[in-house]
């Protein structure tokens, strides 16, 4: 009973000494060690967020933009997808499905230089493309792929010559030419160009530009489907690729259960069915990882900043309060409070800034940049913070706060307390 008295009273005493620390302390000091831990902690989080947010932007594009919530399409070693009417009537049928897209696909060729006789030294203006028959209503639905048109307009129900090509394709919007890279040049809305998929031909006029940031419609051409049907040389209602649209709300575990019910009706033999996280292309995980690593790193930098700031700080404080702490340790205060007082004091710095970053990082950026997405060429940046790792991120400051302010005071009380009163 006696020593749980005793420890209480020191730290009782701490409590005391670091609040006439704080209390007297310069106000500008404090404020500037207060404005490195919040910067410290906006670092840890901030730079991460950004690095990591690049990324599953990407992957919430590919959701939204692409794939759906579920994604049905044709097996490897088929042309198609077998029994389509089949899978079709299925979802249509299910209360958890909101919207359906059915595409036809096929690989063709766009050609603007068809109308001429070429040099012999000049290069054809021409680009191999992957070509999506769409319902245009249904795949606005799933996709809202008509927001992403940045020049002229989308495809309408009854547009039998239109097309609406992706950016990538074009010179214009991928000033990119390689020997296995090649892209339209000069195309302009309303241009003619002819479009060939096996041996069948049509001739197609420009209707618009497409730039989702999302690689499986910016590197493709979209027609209507009935178009793109016969150019395929479909002669039976099969279809290529099934996008889904749940319910709002709908989570992983929603998708999961829809695509459990198709794999019940035995159509695995004849699609291929997919969340949209199983969907994720490898390189985007590997990628999200790779950046994951980056900040951290980063972070990890920021954070050495701040302890060597808090340590030369307290270190400084106790160095020239050594005569004062000799006094105290010569009128009986144990050397153990005083250590505590500095511990508490770190604490305070830690845990003032950290407050004061949370608030900004939610209260302002966060929101923010959801609302105004950092425009990369291949993203739509966003901050990515969960809760729980900012609120580890806070432990780790702590920690390290804590640590950075205790070596420098443990360093001063050990000293000889007649040294420290004669200054020595």
């Amino acid at each position: 009973m006696h020593a749980l008295k005793r420890k209480s009273n020191i730290y009782r005493v701490g409590f005391f000494l670091a609040y006439r620390q704080i209390k007297r302390a310069s106000l500008w000091t404090t404020m500037l060690i207060i404005a490195v831990m919040t910067l410290t902690f906006l670092n840890l989080v901030v730079v991460n967020g950004v690095l990591v947010g690049l990324i599953q932007s990407s992957i919430q594009a590919q959701k939204e933009r692409g794939t759906g919530d579920i994604i049905v399409t044709k097996l490897q070693q088929k042309n198609q997808i077998e029994r389509s009417g089949e899978i079709l009537s299925v979802l249509e049928g299910l209360d958890s499905v909101k919207h359906i897209s059915a595409k036809y696909i096929g690989s063709g060729i766009l050609n603007a230089d068809y109308r001429r006789k070429l040099r012999q030294d000049e290069s054809p203006n021409k680009v191999g493309a992957t070509v999506v028959g769409i319902n245009p209503v249904h795949e606005d639905l799933i996709t809202g792929v008509s927001k992403y048109v940045i020049e002229g307009a989308y495809l309408q129900e009854n547009d039998t010559d239109g097309v609406v090509i992706g950016a990538n394709l074009l010179y214009k919007y991928t000033p990119i030419e390689t020997a296995g890279f090649q892209t339209l040049k000069d195309i302009k809305i309303g241009q003619k160009l002819k479009l060939n998929i096996g041996d069948n031909a049509k001739e197609v006029i420009v209707r618009g530009v497409i730039k989702s940031k999302v690689d499986e419609n910016d590197f493709r051409v979209f027609m209507l489907d009935r178009e793109a049907r016969k150019l395929i040389g479909r002669t039976d209602s099969n279809v290529d690729e099934i996008s889904v649209r749940l319910k709002p709300g709908a989570t992983e575990a929603d998708a999961q259960y829809t695509k459990q019910f198709l794999l019940n009706n035995g159509f695995e033999e004849f699609a291929k069915i997919q969340t949209s996280v199983e969907a994720q292309p490898k390189f985007l995980k590997d990628i999200a990882a790779t950046f994951g690593i980056l900040g951290n790193l980063i972070g990890s930098i920021g954070l050495a900043v701040a302890s060597i700031t808090i340590f030369i700080v307290i270190f400084v404080n106790a160095l020239t309060r050594r005569k004062f702490i000799g006094i105290m340790k010569g009128i009986g205060i144990h050397p153990k409070s005083i250590e505590f007082s500095y511990i508490l004091q770190s604490i305070f710095y830690a845990v003032i800034g950290s407050s004061i970053g949370l608030a900004v990082l939610y209260g302002f950026l966060v929101p923010f940049v959801d609302a105004h997405p950092i425009n990369f060429p291949f993203s739509d940046g966003i901050i990515y913070a969960p809760l729980v790792g900012t609120m580890m991120r806070v432990v780790l400051l702590l920690i390290t706060t804590v640590i950075a302010g205790y070596i420098p005071a443990r360093m001063i009380v050990k000293r000889n307390t007649l040294d420290a009163i004669l200054g020595r």
